[in-house]
């Protein structure tokens, strides 16, 4: 049984087609310039040659196609039909409080899905166009949301009420809803695995930690607090976003820079975080080299990202009353062993010891901790295409 699972931006869509009998990934790739110049896709099927084609792809029905067409292809396809393909799963940035899982798209699914544009006006009306594509194109094979704010849904009011007046909440849905909650939910059910734990019965941090990243607190299987709010602008510094700031921060810019608050909601979105601290770029890797070189700045963006995770995870510790373990996934959580170390170094007041041989790896399922750590501490490589095909899959049976 294939499913294939779509994530749709404005001008990119990524693809994967899994064999959910194997497990394993049949074919991957990535459009990109999608109504630009220069638009191209690029496909890599499993054990085959990459293959990337130059053409015009004007919208997402044309990107879907080709997709659809190089899966299918004689020389380079890895099946022979579109009827192969069992169903769609699509990634959809936000659910708003209408979606507490994934669910089967129908009708009153996509109105509900676009009364949430407003709170994603960047990536829910890309989602909507790659779903308005594929039912265009495969109208009748079933199609699944996914949704990246629905495993934040257990969270309780207490947690996700802003303190401002209450009316706004009523009125607009201004609350805390959390984000990449596909990628807390795999990597929560794959440690409840590695620990031999049935995933109701686990306490988990689990740290998603790249150029985006959050934090989620795990009580039971269920999210019970998280870093991001009502949009991925809050919690942890990242690549480019600010994360926590004094909120008085932007009337302040919009008076002594006479800047609009599109111009502050780009500059914080896109111009801040570990980038705008040092100057250097928001790729880890690069602030890490910078660092070794003397550049003081870098080291400050990497100290207080590190600092800030701490403190996210110091105040977790607080609200479960024991904790089984600590994820750290994503691009710096799985690959960024200086970060892994200088965050877990800062953790031995709560008991936690980390093994610096086990530490030494990159983008693999490893417990890092020592034997006499209070809890044990993980890396498990996230993989949101599977969760998301693994969700389609229960749907649709």
């Amino acid at each position: 049984m294939n499913i294939l699972v779509i994530n749709c931006g404005s001008s990119s869509l990524k693809f994967q087609l899994i064999d959910m009998e194997k497990n394993e990934v049949s074919a991957k790739g990535l459009v990109e310039r999608i109504g630009i110049d220069n638009s191209r896709i690029k496909y890599e099927p499993t054990g085959k040659d990459e293959v990337e084609q130059i053409t015009d792809i004007p919208d997402h029905t044309v990107a879907i196609e080709l997709v659809l067409n190089s899966i299918i292809d004689k020389d380079h396809g890895v099946i022979s039909s579109l009827d192969e393909i069992s169903a769609i799963g699509h990634r959809v940035v936000h659910g708003g409080e209408e979606f507490n899982g994934s669910v089967l798209i129908d009708d009153a699914v996509i109105k509900a899905m676009e009364k949430c544009i407003d709170l994603a006006p960047l990536h829910n009306p890309a989602n909507l166009m790659g779903i308005a594509a594929c039912q265009k194109l495969m109208p009748n094979t079933p199609m699944v949301g996914v949704f990246d704010t629905a495993f934040h849904q257990t969270i309780d009011p207490v947690n996700y009420i802003y303190a401002i007046p209450y009316e706004y909440y009523e009125k607009h849905q201004i609350r805390r809803y959390g984000f990449h909650g596909t990628s807390h939910k795999y990597v929560t059910q794959r440690a409840a695995e590695i620990l031999g734990k049935d995933v109701n019965e686990v306490n988990l941090i689990t740290c998603h930690l790249g150029n985006g990243s959050s934090i989620a607190a795990i009580k039971n299987g269920k999210v019970i607090d998280t870093s991001m709010g009502l949009t991925p602008l809050e919690g942890l510094p990242m690549g480019t976003r600010c994360g926590n700031i004094d909120p008085a921060i932007v009337p302040f810019l919009g008076r002594k820079e006479n800047m609009d608050y599109d111009a502050i909601d780009a500059m914080m979105n896109k111009k801040s975080g570990v980038l705008g601290v040092s100057g250097v770029s928001s790729d880890f890797r690069d602030l890490e080299n910078a660092s070794k070189e003397g550049n003081e700045r870098a080291q400050l963006a990497l100290d207080m990202f590190h600092n800030s995770v701490r403190k996210f995870i110091g105040s977790y510790f607080v609200q479960l009353d024991s904790v089984d373990a600590i994820i750290f996934t994503a691009g710096v959580g799985e690959n960024g062993i200086t970060s892994r170390a200088e965050i877990c170094k800062g953790l031995k007041s709560l008991g936690i010891e980390m093994d610096d041989e086990l530490n030494n790896v990159r983008g693999k399922d490893r417990i890092f901790s020592t034997e006499n750590s209070s809890v044990k501490l993980m890396i498990i490589p996230t993989n949101e295409e599977l969760m998301i095909a693994q969700d389609t899959l229960s749907l649709i049976k």
